[in-house]
């Protein structure tokens, strides 16, 4: 499916063993706190770029990362681009959102690993989705919410990370893929399907059936509609 397609693209970049190195952990380990962890940045990023004015932003931000091809070294990413991004996709919730991802996996590893992780796979995210941006040819719909472009990625990989497939055309824009991840994920799936489905201006269902995390970043992403 597409949305595991782009899934695997972007996982095939993350320096899992260089990570895994770095925090004194296993492969595994790094690898499913790093699933963990992506929901909340590719959503937020989904969510930020879901009108024009959010979309035309991000395709600017993504002009200035270099597409990168292949596995990326840790050594290559600024964790300090990352502490930026983060901030600016996450807003003055970060460690709330980094909190909330945590205590959804379930494990006190994986939780300790994801606000460290968090500025490392931003920068790794946008020269992912500059990549795709380099290869599109329709720049007015780069971003959007709508059957293609960055939108239709952003939703192929919440596709992807919550469980759920693309829609049949194979271009689900972030709302189909959200909504078909809802349909599978619980809680998270709700949340993403809620925000990006256009059903965040309250919470909505993100709130009543999501809990935790749900509730948290539905309020948070609940107002940028």
């Amino acid at each position: 499916m597409a949305s595991t397609n782009e899934l695997n693209d972007l996982l095939r970049q993350v320096p899992t063993a260089e990570l895994a190195a770095k925090f004194g952990v296993d492969e595994a380990t790094i690898d499913e706190a790093v699933r963990q962890a992506l929901p909340g940045l590719v959503g937020g990023l989904a969510v930020n770029a879901s009108d024009q004015q959010g979309a035309a932003k991000l395709e600017s931000a993504l002009q200035k990362h270099k597409p990168a091809a292949g596995k990326i070294s840790l050594d290559a990413i600024d964790p300090e681009d990352g502490d930026k991004i983060v901030k600016h996709v996450l807003g003055d919730k970060k460690d709330d959102v980094a909190v909330a991802l945590g205590s959804n996996s379930g494990n006190s590893v994986i939780a300790d690993l994801i606000p460290k992780l968090l500025p490392l796979l931003a920068p790794l995210i946008m020269q992912f989705l500059a990549g795709k941006l380099a290869g599109n040819q329709t720049t007015s719909t780069v971003a959007t919410n709508d059957g293609g472009g960055l939108g239709g990625v952003l939703g192929d990989l919440l596709g992807g990370l919550l469980g759920g497939g693309a829609s049949s055309t194979g271009s689900a824009g972030s709302a189909g893929s959200a909504s078909s991840a809802q349909s599978s994920a619980g809680g998270l799936g709700d949340l993403l399907g809620g925000l990006l489905g256009g059903g965040a201006s309250s919470g909505g269902s993100a709130q009543s059936a999501g809990g935790g995390l749900g509730d948290l970043l539905g309020g948070l992403f609940g107002g940028k509609k």
